[in-house]
């Protein structure tokens, strides 16, 4: 008999393939926790949002949302790292998004200046596969400001609500798509382009090879296939195999 408390209840192979949100690095994460990286590597200390900046916009955003349990789609590391605590996981259909490496990386979370990286972004397109998270309202003003501490560090994501068809019915989930405005935003990328940066880029966080390879391995656990994702793995494995130094892979946080 399944559990109703459980939050795996509807796909318990993710039981074991997402991280305990007690004990993941994002639980404790500062914004200032990155500046001394990023400066390091030549950037400014305005490099990102102060933290009334994004308590401030986190509050705005969520203005008529008081009371209520929130839903929150996943299509990156989100899916296997969301951080925050989760009451039910289910995985879901967003019509209208579709997953774009378009995050260039270059302030050292997994790339840095010398050695960029790449990592997803939810972009318009023809559909978006990916986990969808059930936040309860207890839970709801804790959870959200971990959220926002992560995702809307610095300029290149817009919080957005997004139709998410799942098996056990639709749901409005906040999402977080890519901003055209940011720079960090990078549509015009190659494909050569986008290769080169999954196969070299490196940071605090761990490779941008790591990542594409954790997202495909987590998408493979759902039966989801991602031809294009897939396609950009194989091609970013190869060019990362003709640079032996950088087959010292860093581990997710």
């Amino acid at each position: 008999m399944t559990d109703p408390d459980d939050p795996f209840r509807h796909h318990p192979g993710l039981r074991g393939r997402i991280a305990d949100p007690e004990t993941s690095f994002w639980r404790g994460f500062r914004p200032a926790d990155l500046d001394a990286t990023v400066i390091a590597q030549g950037g400014t200390a305005d490099w990102r949002f102060t933290d009334a900046q994004i308590e401030a916009a986190r509050r705005a955003f969520f203005a008529d949302h008081a009371g209520r349990d929130l839903w929150v789609f996943a299509y990156g590391s989100l899916m296997w790292d969301p951080g925050f605590r989760f009451a039910e996981v289910r995985r879901g259909h967003a019509a209208g998004y579709a997953r774009s490496f378009c995050l260039r990386d270059d302030l050292g979370g997994r790339g840095t200046r010398d050695a960029p990286g790449l990592m997803a972004a939810l972009d318009r397109g023809a559909g978006c596969e990916g986990l969808v998270f059930h936040l309860s309202t207890a839970d709801f003003d804790a959870e959200t400001a971990i959220l926002w501490r992560r995702e809307m560090i610095a300029p290149a994501y817009l919080p957005v609500m997004v139709a998410v068809e799942t098996a056990q019915g639709p749901v409005s989930a906040l999402s977080f798509a890519a901003d055209p405005a940011a720079p960090m935003i990078r549509t015009d990328l190659t494909r050569a382009e986008q290769v080169r940066l999954l196969s070299t880029g490196k940071g605090v966080l761990g490779t941008s090879l790591h990542y594409i390879e954790t997202l495909v391995a987590q998408l493979d656990t759902m039966g989801i296939h991602d031809p294009h994702v897939a396609g950009l793995l194989a091609e970013a494995r190869q060019a990362a195999a003709a640079v032996p130094r950088l087959a010292d892979q860093a581990t997710d946080p």
